[in-house]
């Protein structure tokens, strides 16, 4: 089918989906995780062409995000099954006012109508993108990378028939069956078709839509995710932090590319820091690099997202100079303050200026999942309309309502 066959046909499907009652959008969310588990089998076996073919054009971490087993699908199943739990958001009335003369006015939430998602080797986000499209009564259009095509396919087969033990209309979620750079295009300039536009990848994913797009954009998830040392840090708690934010899953756009560490405590912090994260590679400022014997740091490294076990180390004289350095170099995704000194705390939440602010925390938290939205669309690094982990809430828009009584304006 061609992508302008599949817009048809997700046009045509929009406004039975705007107006599905809950009940029902939640017994089919159930069949669509039913039907997920049921296709294990199915699944595997596509991702393991899809490895099969691409896995050697790939890194260990990247092979990581594209890989699936049992337990991935049985939590892309969970997340559907949370999203049914969660409250719906279509039809919440977001303000009221009634006017002197009578009229009511009630701003109403509504369905954006149809969402595209263009995403690259994370077959995961198939599953997310449609629960959440679906939930917040629009139609998903799914545009996947070519190294998880057969992976997407085998998940949609999935929640299609999810859709159809339901007897609502599968054509509610689509997946694009052209996996060039053309049917990116015309995702990108489908006015009249597409309602809003999310890219989730790389950078030459993001600015390409930005750059090329005639229809509405997102802007998501570039991650040059910054955690700094402070130097009342309790160590041991930093580098537990530190460990978490850039191993446990390196390839994914919340974990940790830059520690910056305060001058008071480096030459104690940072042996320990190589020690404990043996197999990271540390690319090093000149007073990093003289405790460390690191790599020394590249023009680039501190504005890079490596997704990989790649860490830029820098030496800082205060939280000011980490924020200083932070607002020069931050994608707006997720940063963090490692501190026992409330002042400085305060100080940094106040001033990073990023979707995700955390206190003695993992930067890894950054989640639609961990935020207890089921999981996410993606994670925006924009300041209009959606910031941070976008769930149910952001997929929606609104408009007015006015109830009247045969008011007329003099």
């Amino acid at each position: 089918m061609t992508t302008q066959e599949i817009l048809q046909k997700a046009v045509a499907a929009r406004s039975a989906m705007a107006v599905l009652q809950t009940a029902d959008k939640n017994k089919a969310l159930l069949a669509m995780a039913e039907r997920l588990e049921q296709a294990t089998d199915e699944i595997l076996s596509a991702n393991e062409q899809d490895l099969k073919e691409f896995g050697d054009t790939m890194t260990v971490v990247m092979q990581d995000r594209l890989r699936l087993n049992a337990e991935r699908i049985a939590d892309m199943a969970f997340g559907i099954r949370e999203v049914a739990e969660l409250p719906d958001p279509v039809g919440a009335v977001l303000e009221q006012v009634e006017r002197p003369n009578g009229l009511l006015i009630q701003k109403t939430a509504v369905p954006m109508g149809v969402v595209a998602i263009i995403y690259e080797s994370r077959p995961n986000v198939t599953a997310d993108a449609a629960a959440l499209a679906f939930k917040s009564g629009n139609v998903c259009i799914l545009r996947s990378g070519k190294e998880a095509w057969r992976s997407a396919k085998a998940i949609v087969c999935a929640l299609r028939q999810g859709l159809e033990d339901m007897g609502l209309p599968a054509d509610g979620v689509q997946l694009i069956e052209d996996t060039t750079r053309q049917s990116a295009r015309e995702l990108m300039e489908a006015v009249g078709y597409v309602d809003l536009l999310i890219p989730r990848g790389g950078p030459g994913l993001i600015n390409a839509c930005l750059e090329g797009a005639k229809v509405p954009v997102i802007q998501t998830g570039t991650g040059i995710c910054h955690i700094y040392v402070d130097q009342s840090a309790d160590m041991e708690k930093a580098l537990n932090i530190i460990e978490n934010a850039k191993t446990s899953r390196p390839s994914v756009c919340n974990a940790a590319e830059v520690c910056l560490v305060h001058r008071g405590i480096a030459k104690e912090f940072l042996p320990r820091l190589k020690a404990r994260l043996s197999k990271v590679e540390f690319r090093c400022d000149g007073e990093a690099q003289a405790i460390l014997q690191g790599t020394p740091a590249g023009e680039k490294d501190f504005d890079t997202e490596f997704l990989d076990y790649i860490l830029a180390v820098g030496i800082v004289g205060s939280v000011e100079e980490a924020l200083k350095h932070i607002a020069a170099h931050s994608t707006g995704h997720s940063e963090a303050i490692i501190t026992e000194d409330a002042e400085s705390a305060k100080l940094f939440t106040a001033m990073a200026d990023s979707a995700a602010v955390y206190v003695n925390a993992s930067t890894r938290f950054t989640d639609g999942g961990q935020f207890g939205l089921g999981c996410e669309m993606g994670i925006s690094t924009q300041k209009l309309h959606a910031r941070g982990p976008m769930g149910l809430r952001e997929l929606t828009t609104y408009k007015y309502i006015i109830q009247g009584n045969g008011q007329v304006r003099g």
